[in-house]
């Protein structure tokens, strides 16, 4: 079985003229804009500018119903129970209600189950020792809507709960003294796509304005930021604008355990960008929930003292440097296992090792989703007869429903359209492969059988400058739900290339005498590069030894044509570009139609069959493929 799958270029349709005219940006990034449906000014406004958000009690029926709970603990100095979960989002969740509560003069304790021996969410057991140890309200971060069975523990307890969570509400409304969650926000609120460390945020933030001590929520918002990137929550609606916003002041956190993490990860005293956070930051923390104990964590997201958290952070990275070892074993023995099967591979990947180690399952199923591009579950031992799993999914799949429809054969499940989990019993594993096989092979039916590679934009090399990477950065923060801009170029020379320790290759790439470098991330050792190449890729700035310079991330590589040929019920059209700016269209019985496309991106031809809307719409499909306009 091929390690890669073969790929299958889609590029954009044409664009008439210049539909975002008003908007001052390159080509290029309008060509973006409007392929992702910013058609109006308000759409375009709310990306580019700063807009207040509305008021959260207006979002959230229950909130009051929390507020005021909370606001009793803190004038009584009550002893509360913050229940995390133990991923970056649920320990930064954590970390933030912790500070935030404490300040306003409650007495929270931190309490997250551990992986290994207590598998995620709140559970009866914890419900139990927070009760005897007298704790009487508890407000769950990242968690806490399935968990039935701890939440009818808690009501038998008289224990008062908070629930605030993202994940997928159940069919009937949990058991709590007050719901926090997206779900129950108005149609279009900007507060749906929050995390969990959003919802933590927001809870704080109006306990603060409720109680009239800002000074308690003075880290809340780094955060946040930590962890709604690490969770890769959508970057649109609130969490731009507080992201946005938050971003340029988080390298110069009060935080000593971010301050910490900063340093541990050399990102120096410059503004930070989510990228920082997303493969710098985040990994250590999320290191920790994986092999190690989340109070961890939370000790170092919580300490005061500069010393003890950098020391806190040295044991983070130190976890962090194992979690790579532990994925880079368990991925080269995955893929062993589907390379070594002769039979076709299946619509949903699913592979179970006893010794796999639970913390790092779900990093290694999101390698194999996005080499195979299916759904995939990698499955490790939990107790007597049970295996416990971690579920990833390329987009348009969805985790949560397809776990749902296997929930006769599932112990437990839980987690949403992206990402899940579930303990299966070893006796159904092979049924459920079956169940989840038959619903992924439905999918894929619609889908395609190959990796589709869609660039946004064309963007010349020579394109590449300081004032287009100024303009870039408008349109930051980019992550799930806004994703950096995927350009193409094409007729690149391979100017040189060298292998990087890692199965990584370094390309210098040449067009119309303007080079730039770029980077492919585990290229195949058998495939063979061609001398000239259409690429694409996300632009980034690589930051080496004092040196920055732009860099190509390229996720596609294919030869280079000049000539594209369009499938239509009538037959095949083939066109070619004519040097620097012609077409030349051959229909299905051989006639011929040649046209020039002007610097506006205009067809300009002598032939009066170019005006005629098929042939005119054929013209300009080629025009984006053969690269005369963005």
């Amino acid at each position: 079985m091929a390690g890669q799958r073969e790929q299958q270029w889609q590029l954009p349709a044409p664009i008439e003229g210049d539909p975002l005219h008003p908007v001052n940006l390159p080509p290029a990034l309008k060509a973006v804009l409007f392929r992702r449906g910013l058609h109006t000014n308000a759409s375009l406004e709310a990306l580019l500018s700063d807009q207040p958000l509305p008021a959260a009690h207006d979002h959230f029926p229950e909130l009051e119903a929390a507020l005021q709970r909370l606001k009793k603990a803190c004038h009584d100095h009550e002893a509360i129970a913050i229940c995390g979960d133990y991923d970056a989002d649920g320990m930064t969740s954590t970390a933030l209600l912790m500070r935030a509560f404490a300040a306003m003069g409650a007495a929270p304790q931190a309490a997250i189950p551990s992986r290994m021996a207590d598998g995620y969410g709140l559970n009866p057991g914890m419900v139990e020792e927070l009760h005897t140890a007298g704790v009487g309200l508890l407000v769950t971060v990242d968690n806490g809507v399935a968990a039935h069975e701890a939440l009818t523990r808690a009501e038998e307890l008289n224990v008062e709960v908070i629930l605030t969570d993202h994940h997928t509400l159940p069919a009937s409304r949990p058991k709590a003294l007050a719901l926090i969650h997206p779900a129950t926000t108005p149609e279009g609120s900007p507060y749906a796509g929050l995390a969990g460390v959003g919802l933590a945020y927001v809870l704080a933030r109006e306990l603060a304005a409720e109680l009239n001590k800002p000074e308690a929520i003075r880290t809340a918002r780094d955060l946040f930021c930590i962890g709604t990137v690490a969770d890769m929550a959508p970057l649109t609606g609130a969490n731009r604008v507080l992201l946005k916003d938050g971003l340029k002041h988080l390298h110069r956190s009060r935080c000593a355990g971010v301050q910490a993490l900063q340093q541990l990860a050399g990102l120096g005293d410059r503004p930070l960008r989510a990228d920082d956070i997303g493969f710098q930051l985040a990994p250590r923390i999320n290191a920790v929930g994986r092999i190690g104990e989340p109070a961890l964590v939370v000790d170092l997201l919580t300490a005061d003292d500069p010393n003890q958290a950098f020391e806190l952070g040295r044991r983070c990275d130190a976890l962090n440097r194992q979690r790579r070892e532990l994925c880079d074993a368990i991925e080269a023995e995955a893929i062993a296992l589907l390379d070594s099967d002769p039979s076709p591979l299946p619509a949903f990947l699913l592979l179970a090792q006893s010794h796999w180690h639970h913390g790092v399952i779900g990093i290694v199923a999101a390698r194999l989703v996005e080499r195979y591009q299916r759904p995939a579950a990698l499955l490790a031992s939990d107790s007597d007869g049970l295996m416990r799993a971690s579920v990833r999914a390329p987009e348009g799949f969805a985790v949560d429903q397809a776990l749902q429809h296997c929930t006769a054969l599932l112990e437990r499940h839980g987690g949403h359209p992206a990402a899940g989990g579930f303990t299966v019993r070893i006796d159904a594993v092979s049924a459920l492969h079956e169940k989840l096989n038959d619903l992924a092979a439905d999918w894929l039916i619609h889908r395609g059988d190959s990796l589709l590679v869609e660039p946004e934009a064309l963007l010349e090399l020579q394109q590449i400058n300081h004032e287009f990477w100024k303009d870039l950065q408008q349109l930051e923060p980019f992550g799930a739900g806004h994703p950096k801009p995927l350009f193409w170029a094409r007729g690149c020379r391979v100017a040189d290339q060298q292998a990087l320790r890692g199965g990584h290759l370094r390309l210098t790439l040449e067009q119309n005498n303007v080079e730039r470098q770029a980077i492919v991330w585990r290229w195949p050792d058998h495939a063979v590069l061609p001398q000239t190449v259409d690429v694409a890729f996300h632009l980034t700035q690589n930051h080496w030894r004092g040196e920055t310079r732009f860099q190509l991330e390229v996720k596609s590589l294919r030869a280079h044509h000049n000539v594209m040929e369009l499938h239509r019920p009538q037959g095949r059209y083939r066109v070619e570009r004519l040097e620097p700016d012609g077409l030349k269209l051959v229909n299905p019985s051989g006639d011929v139609l040649v046209c020039r496309v002007n610097q506006e991106g205009v067809l300009d031809s002598e032939d009066s069959r170019a005006e005629h809307p098929y042939v005119a719409g054929l013209l300009k499909e080629a025009c984006v493929g053969l690269g005369l306009r963005p």
